[in-house]
């Protein structure tokens, strides 16, 4: 990828990571840490990867992204007013009671939202239903789905899994955000579900090894999951929870809190907004 493009995705990702900030903090309550380890995720599939335009969100063909985490809407919002679904300034009304901008996603409400999600495991498993609906149609939509680390806890994924190597879903790619915390501490001291890479593919995936905050090592890994013929692929994303606000980075307890003013300040300060 070029240097000037990189730059122009890491600006949107700068971005995008204020709009989560403002979000989360203007509801004094929300997800930043997981919605900031998959901002860099989040800007390469909208801005990059995903063949959607808000003015055609109609159009059959156009590709679906599920965000099967659902409780980052923070970073889903964020990223769709970059890419022109709503204003950026509605951010602000995240959690308000008069606000679409809920929780949890919506897609009968939120402009850019393909499926309502919010208890972990149900939005792979919906993703893999709509993978087959295109197969049927022989259609050459893709399907994404972004899930979490803690996530893959469920029994619910391993099903989901076994169901898409099983109808050889080579149109259906999920993304891992591997930040390695979920909301009680570390991932493998809650339940220990690595390793993700032997796991999947015992389960029929191709694997794709990926750093999330790396446009290129992205490029290279999205670019591999279209060439595969025959199997569904998995990115396993490398991620740095709470990433690019100093206080936030690698500390669990910022899973579902927001900042207060003060903290508000230092975050906006490092983000340069």
């Amino acid at each position: 990828m070029e240097q000037k493009r990189i730059s122009e995705l890491s600006e949107i990702a700068r971005q995008v990571r204020v709009g989560i900030i403002e979000a989360v903090h203007s509801a004094s309550s929300g997800h930043p840490g997981g919605s900031l380890s998959s901002a860099d995720i989040l800007t390469y599939l909208y801005f990059e990867e995903l063949n959607v335009d808000p003015a055609k969100m109609d159009d059959p063909e156009r590709d679906r992204f599920v965000l099967s985490k659902g409780h980052i809407t923070p970073g889903l919002y964020s990223v769709l007013a970059q890419k022109g679904f709503f204003p950026v300034e509605h951010l602000k009304t995240f959690r308000k009671s008069d606000s679409n901008l809920q929780g949890h996603p919506d897609k009968n409400k939120v402009p850019g939202v393909e499926m309502s999600t919010g208890s972990l495991g149900q939005g792979v498993s919906v993703a893999c239903g709509m993978a087959l609906a295109a197969k049927l149609d022989n259609s050459p939509r893709r399907v994404y789905a972004l899930m979490g680390d803690g996530e893959a806890e469920e029994g619910q994924v391993w099903e989901s899994a076994m169901f898409a190597a099983h109808y050889n879903l080579d149109n259906l790619c999920y993304i891992l955000d591997w930040n390695g915390l979920q909301i009680d501490g570390p991932i493998d001291d809650v339940i220990g579900p690595t390793p993700f890479d032997t796991k999947f593919a015992a389960f029929g995936w191709n694997v794709v090894m990926a750093d999330a905050h790396d446009f290129n090592s992205l490029e290279k890994a999205f670019a591999e999951a279209k060439a595969c013929k025959g199997k569904p692929t998995v990115i396993i994303a490398k991620s740095v929870k709470g990433k690019g606000v100093s206080f936030m980075e690698n500390q669990a307890s910022w899973h579902g809190a927001a900042p207060n003013d003060e903290q508000y300040e230092t975050a906006m300060n490092d983000l340069k907004a």
